[in-house]
C-alpha cells in the first residue's frame, strides 16, 4: 500500500471524525451548551437574515417601480424606506381596526360577568334546595363542624405568598428577557438593513466562496438549488399574503350583507391568521366566532357555517390558484407540508414547510425524470397503462371475440 498525500489526509480526516462523534456521544451536556451559545450568538443574525429575506420581496418589487431614478444607491435607499414605511402603515391601520374591537369586546365580556356567575350561584341554590337529601348525606358522611377551617386558610394564604414569590421572580426573569429581546431585535434589524442594501454584493461573495474551495460541479448544482429555493419562497410569500388579503375581503363583505357585528376585528384577524397554511384560518373562526358569541350565540352559529361555506370557495377555487401555483406543489402534499412542519417547528415550520417541500418535490422530479432518461425507459412502461400490457390486453379481447364467432357459425362445435 503507497502512503501518499491523499491517504495520510483521509487517515486523519477518520480520526478527527472519530474523535469528535466519542466527544459528542459522551459529553452531551458540554455538546448541548456549547450549541446553546453558538446559536443564542448567532440567533440575532439568522433572525436578520430571515427578516431581510421576507422584505426582499415587496423591496423587488417597489424598486422595480422605481427606475426613473438613475443612482443605483438612491434607488435602493428610497426603495428601502418605502418598504419600511408601507409596513409600518400595515401594522398601525390593523392595530387601529382590531385593539378598539378588542377593548370593546372586553369590556362587554367583564360587564357580563357578574351576571354569569350570579346565574352559577342561584343554578347552585336551586339544586341544594331541590336535593336535600345531598345536604343530609354530606352532614351524615362529613364532619363539617369539626374541619380544621383555620389550618385551611393558613395553608391558602401560605399558597398565595409562595405564588407571589414565584410572579415576582418570573416579572424580573421577563423583564431581563424583554430588554435581552430589545438588544437582539435591533441587531437583527441592522443585519437585515444591511443584507438588503448590499445583498447583490453578499451573492457575489457567497458564490466566490463555493466555487474557491468546492468543485464545480457541485457549486453549479448549488447554486441552481438556491436560486430555486429563493424564487419559490418568494413567491409563497406573496401568494400566501394575496390569499390572506383576498380572505379578509370575502369575509368582511360576507358580514357586511348578513350584518354581523365586529367586522373589522374578525376581518382582519382571519387575515392575519389566514397567513399560516390551511390550520391559520380555522383560528381566526375560532376567535370571531367567540367575539360575536358574546353579543348573539346564535348569530355566531351562522356565523360558523358562513365560514365553512367560504372555506371551502377559498381551499378549492383561491388557494390552489394563487399560492398553490405559485410553489408548484400539489395540494395532498401541501397538506402533508403543513402536518409535518407545524410537528417539528409549530407555527414557523408551517410557513416554512411548504416552500422547503416544493424545492423537495422540484428537485426529485428533474433528477427522476434525468435518471429515467438515462436508463432508456419506453416511455411506454410510464403510462397508466403500459403499451405492453394494452397490446396483450387487445390480443386476448380479438381471440375471446373470434372465439365466440366460431361458435356463433358452426353449432356443432358449440354441443360439443
Amino acid at each position: 500500500m503507497v502512503i501518499d498525500r491523499k491517504t495520510i489526509r483521509w487517515v486523519f480526516s477518520g480520526v478527527v471524525s472519530c474523535i469528535v462523534l466519542y466527544w459528542i456521544l459522551h459529553e452531551t451536556d458540554r455538546v448541548k451548551a456549547v450549541w446553546d451559545f453558538i446559536t443564542g450568538m448567532l440567533s440575532p443574525f439568522a433572525i436578520g437574515a430571515g427578516l431581510a429575506f421576507i422584505l426582499n420581496v415587496p423591496l423587488r418589487a417597489i424598486e422595480s417601480k422605481l427606475k426613473f431614478v438613475k443612482n443605483g444607491a438612491a434607488r435602493r435607499a428610497l426603495a428601502m424606506v418605502l418598504t419600511f414605511l408601507a409596513i409600518a402603515l400595515i401594522v398601525y391601520v390593523i392595530v387601529i381596526l382590531v385593539l378598539p374591537q378588542v377593548v370593546a369586546t372586553v369590556e362587554s365580556i367583564i360587564d357580563q360577568l357578574p351576571a354569569f356567575f350570579d346565574r352559577i350561584l342561584r343554578a347552585g341554590y336551586d339544586f341544594v334546595e331541590g336535593n336535600p337529601e345531598l345536604m343530609d348525606w354530606l352532614y351524615s358522611n362529613t364532619d363539617l363542624e369539626s374541619f380544621d377551617w383555620a389550618g385551611l386558610i393558613e395553608k391558602i394564604m401560605t399558597w398565595l405568598g409562595d405564588s407571589l414569590s414565584t410572579v415576582v421572580t418570573k416579572a424580573f426573569s421577563a423583564i431581563g428577557s424583554l430588554s435581552t429581546g430589545i438588544f437582539n431585535g435591533v441587531i437583527s434589524l441592522v443585519f437585515a438593513l444591511y443584507c438588503l442594501g448590499r445583498k447583490e454584493v453578499l451573492a457575489r461573495q457567497g458564490r466566490k466562496l463555493l466555487y474557491a474551495f468546492l468543485p464545480e460541479r457541485f457549486c453549479d448544482d448549488a447554486i441552481r438549488v438556491l436560486r430555486l429555493t429563493s424564487k419559490t419562497f418568494s413567491n409563497f410569500i406573496s401568494g400566501q399574503c394575496l390569499e390572506a388579503l383576498i380572505l379578509g375581503c370575502m369575509f368582511a363583505i360576507a358580514m357586511l350583507i348578513f350584518r354581523m357585528p365586529y367586522i373589522p376585528l374578525v376581518s382582519v384577524l382571519i387575515a392575519v391568521t389566514a397567513l399560516v397554511p390551511i390550520v391559520g384560518a380555522f383560528v381566526g373562526c375560532g376567535l370571531g366566532a367567540f367575539f360575536i358569541f358574546v353579543d348573539d350565540p346564535m348569530l355566531a352559529l351562522w356565523f360558523v357555517v358562513m365560514f365553512l361555506v367560504i372555506q371551502q370557495i377559498e381551499g378549492n377555487v383561491i388557494y390552489p390558484k394563487v399560492v398553490g401555483s405559485s410553489v408548484g406543489l400539489p395540494g395532498m402534499w401541501v397538506l402533508l407540508a403543513v402536518t409535518v412542519g407545524g410537528e417539528l417547528m409549530g407555527v414557523a415550520g408551517m410557513l416554512v414547510m411548504i416552500p422547503l417541500a416544493s424545492v423537495v418535490y422540484t428537485i426529485l422530479r428533474e433528477w427522476t425524470s434525468l435518471r429515467v432518461k438515462a436508463r432508456n425507459i419506453d416511455p411506454g412502461k410510464l403510462m397508466d397503462q403500459p403499451l405492453e400490457v394494452r397490446n396483450r390486453l387487445a390480443e386476448t379481447h380479438r381471440k375471446a371475440k373470434l372465439k365466440r364467432r366460431k361458435k356463433v357459425e358452426d353449432p356443432e362445435e358449440q354441443d360439443t
